[in-house]
């Protein structure tokens, strides 16, 4: 195998200007580095990529974590690798599928300079594994998280939950359904104090099971055949996301119930199916929120003070409630 003693030879330059070559370094002569880039491509030369990481200091790779694909995630990842492509970086992506030892796989190349930074959509360890390899490099989450190691760039649904069920009431909603997404998720906690508060504030009556960890079109099928064996139905649902309530509209359409004739249906996300079932529901900024990741990412990586993006919730009324 070549090596760049061996092309240093064969161009009559050292091995320091064979490697100020191979880093693009500006003082070397144009003709002197045409020669050497000739020389290679003869030989069929490729330089060690991860020498080159390791001596630079960066790998200008950036790792993604998720435990899994849903429309949220894709919608985040693909913002976060425009924005991330745009400086230069590359992505490595690590679907865990709720794997620790994935994850960790991860973590371990940004310990060895393999990766120059991570961005946790959906984590897999607990947080304290997570933070004991902060000091490695830096680490930004999606998740709902306050700690000083690791940035996040959540978004506090308890003002977006707010904003969807006072939407419902003045429509004339009184008798509302709400369904949460993974129980034991800060964001779905936060959905139920606002609920919670709603109905207070409102001394509205409801007599309705809580229904949590319902996050898929299924799910939003098995809630619709629950709501059409009721005596006592609601009379709206603020969903899980859009893909619950877009599986709750097509079982009732399938029949013969109308929305919103006998029930509204408001989503959470605003993803393409919302915009497809013609859905009510909150825009989530996922957009923002990847660029974001990025700036923080960025900022820690070059000493620099970018500002963020500014994120609100807005209500996206279509023709469900």
């Amino acid at each position: 195998m070549t090596n760049i003693s061996e092309i240093a030879s064969l161009a009559g330059v050292s091995t320091a200007t064979i490697s100020r070559v191979i880093n693009r370094h500006p003082y070397v002569s144009e003709s002197t580095r045409k020669k050497v880039i000739e020389i290679m491509e003869q030989l069929d030369y490729v330089p060690n990529g991860n020498a080159i990481s390791l001596k630079k200091g960066a790998s200008c790779l950036i790792g993604i974590v998720a435990v899994d694909f849903n429309p949220l995630f894709i919608r985040f990842i693909q913002a976060f690798i425009q924005s991330a492509e745009k400086q230069g970086f590359n992505i490595t992506l690590f679907i865990t599928n709720g794997q620790v030892e994935k994850e960790l796989v991860a973590l371990e190349m940004l310990k060895r300079k393999q990766l120059d930074a991570i961005v946790c959509v959906l984590r897999s360890n607990e947080w304290n594994v997570i933070e004991s390899y902060t000091k490695y490099g830096p680490i930004v989450t999606w998740q709902r998280l306050e700690n000083s190691n690791i940035p996040s760039v959540f978004m506090d649904q308890y003002e977006a939950y707010g904003i969807g069920l006072e939407h419902l009431y003045l429509k004339g909603y009184r008798k509302i359904l709400s369904v949460y997404p993974i129980s034991n998720g800060l964001n779905a906690k936060e959905r139920m104090r606002a609920y919670a508060d709603f109905i207070a504030q409102y001394k509205l009556t409801v007599d309705f099971p809580i229904f949590q960890d319902k996050i898929y079109v299924r799910d939003g099928e098995e809630l619709a055949r629950w709501w059409i064996a009721q005596t006592n139905r609601p009379d709206a649902i603020f969903c899980a996301n859009d893909e619950v309530a877009a599986g709750f509209i097509t079982e009732l359409r399938r029949n013969k119930f109308s929305v919103p004739g006998d029930v509204g249906i408001i989503g959470f996300d605003n993803t393409e199916v919302a915009n497809l079932m013609d859905l009510t529901t909150i825009h989530y900024p996922v957009d923002q929120q990847a660029e974001n990741a990025f700036l923080i990412l960025q900022n820690m990586l070059h000493s620099t003070d970018k500002a963020l993006i500014a994120l609100e919730y807005t209500l996206i009324e279509r023709h469900t409630t």
